[in-house]
């Protein structure tokens, strides 16, 4: 009995072993600190959120898969204890969730299919991708140049932001931070950052600036033609740096200069806002905001909205129900083009008055010496969408976009002019009215057909009734004979 107790507490002890080792084995295959050569993944269609292909030694990031849409993923580097996304792969499009997709590395990191092709590449030459504390996703070439271990950064993630920006990453004018929509962006000027928005196509007039931040150089001066770079420190601000160790500008967030050792972001918003978060180790706490007010939000309530002081949001046409977001204007209203077309030239005019622009110090102006200049103005510039005129100072700011949220204020000397499209209407009714005259045309065409083989039947039936001998009425069924039927059968076939 003793030995059989014994034999059991072995196997199940070795039962214990071979899980553990199993477990061990499964999570390195799963997720590991090193990708080498020849690594290959692919997403596993059990996941429903997130698939680790590589984590950092503290275990705080992770690479892998991101769900997009239930079906699609990006390859994203996460916060591991509260999910969030910190950077994710530039690719033009989103690879499907499911085979061929494919993440290797030769050299480069390649994401790709074997029908669509590639997806996103570094496009680089190293011999290892690693996680550094701080989020980084570097590929690294052992050459025996660089650091002091043989190894020198060939390719790295803090140089392609996406929306985020982390404690130490160094951010120039030659990269950009872009909100998850693609609508707003935060980059760098010679002595500023602004954000900007993309209220137009890429091959119209450039973004619009609506908020900038220059550099107050308290404590050092900025040198004209020198490159200048935007840190976060962990102390709790954004620094502007351009020589040396001393910052030209300080943006202080709440936490400035409260010595706390939590990781910090810096991310601008779907809603056009720059915030910056403290990780308390349980929860993301709201740590600054560049804009406060709710109206001067880039687009706060919508193309053709209205924001009042209350923060309501209504419609410049006092007509349109509001409906967040977009609910002010058709989306033909909110695609901005050339009012001079055969069809976007037709356009009605809407006025109001007491509006004026949230960023309007930001944007061109010319000084008018009325409310009807200025629109005569805009009504002779194909590609302009609007214009708002103020009495009091004779400023007439056009706009080269389709109008976006505007401000309620009680001056009525503050006037805008806006046009909307038309002409993408009538292009639809005429459409519309084209198919319905073709139909009725080739419906014309058959039941002419059909009349004329109808009444050349009768033709050819008549013709064979007299052929046998029956002329006029040929009187009611019962009186026709039964050769004379025959006849007309045999002369139908």
């Amino acid at each position: 009995m003793c030995c059989f107790e014994m034999a059991r507490l072995f196997r199940a002890a070795g039962e214990l072993i071979l899980l553990v080792v199993f477990t061990v084995a499964w999570r390195s295959r799963a997720a590991t600190t090193e990708l080498l050569g020849g690594f290959r993944a692919t997403p596993d269609p059990s996941v429903t959120d997130f698939q680790p292909l590589l984590v950092d030694s503290s275990g705080n990031f992770s690479l892998g898969f991101l769900r997009v849409n239930g079906s699609h993923l990006s390859l994203s580097v996460v916060h591991v204890p509260s999910s969030v996304t910190l950077w994710s792969a530039g690719a033009t499009r989103l690879a499907r969730w499911k085979n061929p997709t494919e993440l290797l590395f030769n050299g480069s990191l390649v994401l790709s299919d074997s029908k669509t092709g590639v997806f996103w590449s570094t496009h680089s030459s190293g011999d290892r991708v690693w996680l550094s504390n701080n989020s980084n996703l570097e590929i690294q070439s052992r050459d025996g140049a660089g650091a002091a271990d043989g190894t020198r950064t060939v390719w790295q993630s803090f140089d392609f932001p996406s929306d985020t920006l982390v404690v130490n990453q160094n951010f120039t004018n030659t990269t950009a931070l872009t909100s998850s929509n693609g609508l707003y962006s935060m980059r760098l000027g010679q002595n500023f950052f602004g954000l900007y928005a993309k209220f137009t196509s890429s091959d119209e007039p450039p973004d619009q600036i609506y908020l900038r931040h220059g550099a107050l150089e308290a404590k050092a001066e900025i040198i004209e033609g020198r490159p200048v770079q935007l840190i976060l420190q962990p102390g709790g601000y954004l620094g502007m740096y351009q020589n040396g160790s001393l910052p030209a500008d300080v943006l202080p967030f709440d936490t400035f200069q409260q010595n706390l050792t939590g990781f910090r972001r810096v991310r601008i918003e779907p809603d056009g806002n720059l915030k910056a978060y403290y990780w308390t180790g349980s929860n993301w706490i709201l740590d600054y905001q560049a804009i406060t007010d709710f109206c001067e939000l880039p687009t706060a309530c919508g193309p053709y909205g209205l924001c009042k002081p209350d923060n309501e949001c209504s419609c410049l046409d006092n007509r349109t129900a509001h409906r967040d977001p977009g609910g002010c204007a058709p989306s033909r209203n909110q695609i901005s083009g050339d009012f001079c077309g055969a069809y976007d030239g037709r356009f009605k005019v809407l006025r109001r008055t007491g509006v004026e622009l949230p960023f309007k110090e930001l944007m061109k102006y010319k000084t008018m010496s009325s409310n009807e200049e200025c629109e005569m103005e805009c009504s002779r510039n194909c590609s302009c969408w609007g214009a708002v005129y103020s009495n009091s100072s004779g400023f007439c700011y056009t706009l080269e976009f389709p109008a976006q949220t505007l401000l309620a204020v009680a001056d009525g000397g503050k006037m805008g002019y806006f046009k909307v499209r038309e002409g993408a209407r009538k292009k639809e009714v005429g459409g519309w009215l084209g198919l319905v005259i073709g139909a009725i045309l080739v419906f014309g065409v058959i039941a002419g057909v059909v009349w004329y083989r109808w009444k050349k039947r009768r033709d050819r039936v008549k013709g064979c009734v007299a052929e046998e001998g029956v002329v006029g009425n040929i009187g009611p069924y019962k009186d026709l004979g039964a050769a004379s039927f025959r006849s007309i059968e045999l002369c139908e076939r």
